[in-house]
């Protein structure tokens, strides 16, 4: 076996868990999984947990699917395509009802209704971890942990100030790393992280397993009728009872090549309107907590055959321009101007019009004399002429849009205004 990240790591499958319903991000859920929403412009939420595990050296993955996954499956088959000679696959495993007559109940059953696969690859360890973050994360780093504590099992958290617990699901560990229990959304103060009164340690879902703890928890864990059959509530919490050696990873002790000192720690849950319309934001600063632009982590997504984008027109006021913005291939800014936004391909912004702090994704088309605020508008969305978005929030309700606590207005996909 290689002991050096950014190699291949053959003992090692990786299964992702990419079937969330993802209610939270309705209407931009409507159509499509959580993991498979767009972000950045050109990436899929999806691409960052993959990119960090093809960037880390592990080449051996299933991604496991379920709700409304058309566009996730296309997006992967297309844009993530490995080398069956050296048996590197990044495999989409729909859900198949295999061990009864249900979809999956839970995380635990996603992966024990596919354990067929771990029995099949034989690794030693399996790596479980959650599509739909975005972060950057060296994942052998926290192999390399796993081993050198032998753990049965090993758990990526995030530290996070105390006052923030309520909204997580907090891990208590000793001095030593190893848990000692876990608080789901506790409302009360939770135990401090070691050496920090003021942080405490969130989970973030990711978990690395001996494969045969993970086998035989999981075929306890499917005889409990009375399991949610959750790795969180029910899997792990047996796991502790029993005594299993059950370590915590830092995620902020975690590096990668050509990581910038902001980079350190990040990590978003996306998992609101608000939290993924200001994770969007965020990239257009100068230098950003995620950095798009590396060359030593480079992220990877399926490239469209599409021109590059243009800028035209500048005649008195009728001025092609975009400031503080991202601009993704085969988009015209012909005349109109964009301020603040995150544009995906494909996407056309006609004279006059303005657009600011706002996500427009795949072949939207903005009408002359436009005027779009604060808005996150979907795909193959057609806006006439002189419409108002995100202008006037009573009148965004009243046409049937969703306007989030923030004031992020929302137009689904295809719609027609």
């Amino acid at each position: 076996m290689i002991e050096r990240g950014y190699m291949s790591i053959d003992d090692a499958l990786v299964m992702i868990l990419a079937g969330g319903e993802g209610k939270r991000l309705f209407p931009l859920t409507q159509d499509r999984a959580k993991p498979a929403v767009p972000f950045g412009g050109r990436y899929r939420i999806i691409d960052f947990v993959l990119n960090n595990f093809i960037n880390s050296g592990f080449f051996k993955i299933k991604v496991l699917t379920q709700y409304k996954s058309d566009s996730l499956n296309k997006h992967i088959s297309k844009g993530w395509a490995l080398s069956p000679f050296l048996n590197q696959y990044v495999d989409l495993v729909p859900a198949q009802m295999r061990t009864g007559g249900t979809w999956y109940q839970g995380t635990a059953d996603a992966v024990y209704q596919n354990a067929f696969h771990i029995h099949d690859e034989e690794p030693d360890y399996v790596c479980v971890f959650g599509g739909d973050h975005i972060y950057k994360m060296d994942v052998f780093q926290m192999l390399k942990y796993h081993k050198k504590n032998c753990a049965d099992l090993t758990i990526s958290a995030i530290p996070i100030p105390i006052e923030e617990a309520h909204e997580f699901g907090i891990i208590e560990v000793d001095e030593n790393w190893r848990l000692t229990g876990f608080v789901e959304k506790p409302q009360t103060p939770p135990k401090a992280m070691p050496n920090n009164p003021n942080m405490c340690l969130a989970s973030m879902g990711n978990y690395i397993f001996n494969k045969d703890i993970l086998l035989d928890a999981l075929d306890k864990d499917a005889k409990i009728e009375t399991s949610n059959h959750d790795f969180g509530k029910n899997v792990i919490p047996m796991l502790l009872e029993e005594g299993k050696r059950i370590f915590i990873y830092n995620f902020n002790e975690n590096h990668f090549p050509g990581m910038t000192e902001k980079e350190k720690g990040y990590w978003r849950d996306v998992g609101s309107i608000d939290a993924y319309w200001q994770a969007n934001m965020d990239l257009l600063d100068y230098e950003p907590e995620l950095n798009l632009y590396s060359k030593e982590w480079p992220l990877r997504t399926f490239n469209y055959n599409y021109p590059p984008a243009k800028f035209i027109w500048q005649q008195g006021d009728r001025v092609g321009m975009a400031t503080n913005s991202m601009v993704s291939e085969g988009c015209v800014v012909s005349g109109g101007m964009i301020s603040k936004c995150v544009l995906s391909p494909k996407v056309k912004i006609n004279s006059y019009s303005q657009v600011s702090d706002s996500i427009l994704m795949e072949n939207v088309n903005v009408g002359r004399y436009s005027e779009i605020r604060k808005a996150i508008i979907d795909k193959n969305v057609e806006i006439p002429p002189y419409t108002k978005i995100g202008v006037n929030r009573d009148e965004d309700i009243a046409r049937g849009f969703y306007v989030s606590e923030g004031g992020v207005t929302v137009v689904p996909k295809n719609a027609r205004l």
